[in-house]
């Protein structure tokens, strides 16, 4: 355990392990061997940021726009100059491959750069003369102490759909990340203080449902947003409104990409392959079924099959690039092979079978292949639950109406896509399908950064999106001000009901 690297909280702008007995292992996927532990926080831990944050938010709500955002552009500068540095960091600890972690790091920077225009967008209405010598406008503020609580798949991303946003409009920040793959929250917050954030307006506070209870419960904390499965987004969302918090929690998805016989198939096999396998399927975006319209499936699958049979396996740090890397733990493997175990019980059709997959030199990593399912039902597990895995299902469906009634009655409501040639299904689609984010010929519809990120139905719990204009508007509150300046030859007691003359 002396050999293995310690990953402490983060508080008042340094490492600390502050009051923290408990700990919990962190492995790199491609081995199967522990390479660090994290400290677990206790209630205790939980008090000291949030007191650290409340702290903090008494100088930096009041510090200017202009200072604000000359923090956020100078962190922009150390993020990209060390990107690829935080996608090692990513790629060790949650085992997808370099490339992809590096492109993780270039989404979340993308954030950075909206949050740097914040003041062009906390511009206020203005009405003069909306009575007589009475002028009226709207102010946003900050809400104060925000926690983030992240999920593993995306250790750097998903927290900076977050902080950058929050920071910008004048809140202080807690980032609770996963225990799975923490490193990367410690480089992020050493790169904010070298950019100049004041101490205490950033923390990261390492561990498990302790510490996501105790700020969920925590009188200090103002506003809660969360990245993760519905049953947590519903209990994150429920919590925290209990206590009073302003709460956006996004959850599970099973997004579905609706191929039509007009389609492109080398176009429709290259996007299924891309956005079900990236990152080994532990993405809330991964396109996890294709609904094959009329005769594709037939001309699809073989297409799909030839593309699976040239990734390549193996560790995200090899020195030969590869297309897909490890599962983050050997549990979550094991959950995801006995999806494909039932998929093959519940009666459909195994074309790819990942189960078994061995990767030279490395026979204790967390590994599992591409794995291609034919003949899927609705009633079928592999369909209704969130596998979060390399697993792709092909739904066989009659007509556009009925692929697209599937998709509505979903209770997930996520992303979506639909691959076409024909405009006025395309169109049809963007207009009546009920999920958050669609794509037209795209598999993987994340919007940018001034856009915001978000589903509907059992996918989102909270009213507003992440990052972009939504995402301004859940970290800050609205003030409307009504003032006058009477004409100071105006004097005299009115006791009469006041009107808008």
């Amino acid at each position: 355990m002396a050999d293995l690297a310690r990953i402490d909280h983060w508080i008042d702008g340094e490492r600390t392990s502050l009051s923290s007995t408990r700990r919990a292992d962190v492995y790199n996927p491609a081995t199967g061997q522990a390479t660090g532990w994290v400290a677990l926080a206790e209630l205790a831990d939980v008090d000291a940021a949030v007191a650290s944050a409340r702290a903090a938010f008494e100088t930096w709500g009041e510090t200017s726009i202009a200072k604000r955002t000359q923090v956020l552009f100078r962190y922009r500068e150390l993020l990209d100059a060390n990107r690829m540095e935080l996608a090692a960091m990513i790629s060790a600890e949650h085992g997808k491959v370099l490339a992809d972690a590096a492109g993780e790091v270039g989404r979340g920077l993308e954030v950075v750069e909206f949050a740097c225009g914040v003041g062009h967008i906390l511009q206020s209405p203005f009405t003069e003369s909306v009575s007589t010598n009475v002028d009226a406008y709207t102010i946003r503020q900050p809400v104060g102490v925000v926690a983030g609580i992240t999920p593993f798949n995306f250790p750097a991303m998903v927290p900076m759909w977050m902080f950058p946003v929050a920071l910008a409009c004048g809140n202080t920040f807690i980032l609770k990340p996963s225990e799975k793959d923490p490193t990367v929250s410690l480089a992020m917050a050493e790169l904010l203080t070298d950019a100049g954030l004041p101490d205490g307006v950033f923390n990261v506070l390492q561990g498990d449902a302790v510490s996501v209870n105790g700020l969920l419960e925590h009188p200090g904390v103002d506003a809660v947003s969360f990245v993760g499965s519905t049953p947590i987004a519903k209990h994150i969302h429920r919590t925290a409104t209990e206590h009073g918090k302003r709460v956006q929690a996004l959850g599970g998805a099973k997004n579905h990409m609706i191929v039509l016989p007009d389609a492109d198939m080398g176009q429709a096999a290259d996007a299924a392959v891309s956005a079900g396998y990236g990152s080994a399927g532990e993405r809330c975006m991964a396109i996890s079924v294709v609904v094959a319209v009329g005769d594709v499936a037939d001309r699809l699958i073989p297409e799909i099959t030839s593309r699976i049979d040239d990734l390549k396996i193996g560790p995200g740090l090899s020195e030969d690039p590869m297309d897909m890397g490890a599962l983050v733990t050997g549990d979550h493997r094991d959950r995801v092979a006995n999806y494909i175990d039932m998929g093959v019980s519940e009666g459909a059709t195994l074309v790819a079978d990942g189960r078994g997959l061995s990767v030279d030199g490395h026979p204790d990593g967390y590994w599992l292949g591409a794995t291609l399912f034919d003949n899927v039902t609705t009633d079928m597990k592999i369909y209704e639950d969130e596998i979060f895995g390399p697993v792709l299902c092909v739904v066989r469906c009659d007509s556009y109406d009925d692929a697209l009634q599937m998709i509505n009655d979903s209770p997930f409501g996520n992303g979506t896509a639909i691959f076409t040639n024909d405009g006025g299904a395309a169109r049809h689609f963007r207009h009546h399908v009920k999920a958050g984010m669609v794509g037209i010929n795209v598999p993987i519809p994340v919007p940018m950064a001034y856009h915001s990120f978000g589903g509907w139905k059992d996918s989102l719990f909270g009213d507003t999106h992440v990052h972009g204009s939504e995402g301004i508007k859940f970290y800050t509150r609205n003030k409307a001000v009504t003032e006058r300046w009477p004409d100071p030859h105006d004097r005299g007691v009115n006791l009469g009901f006041p009107t808008m003359d």
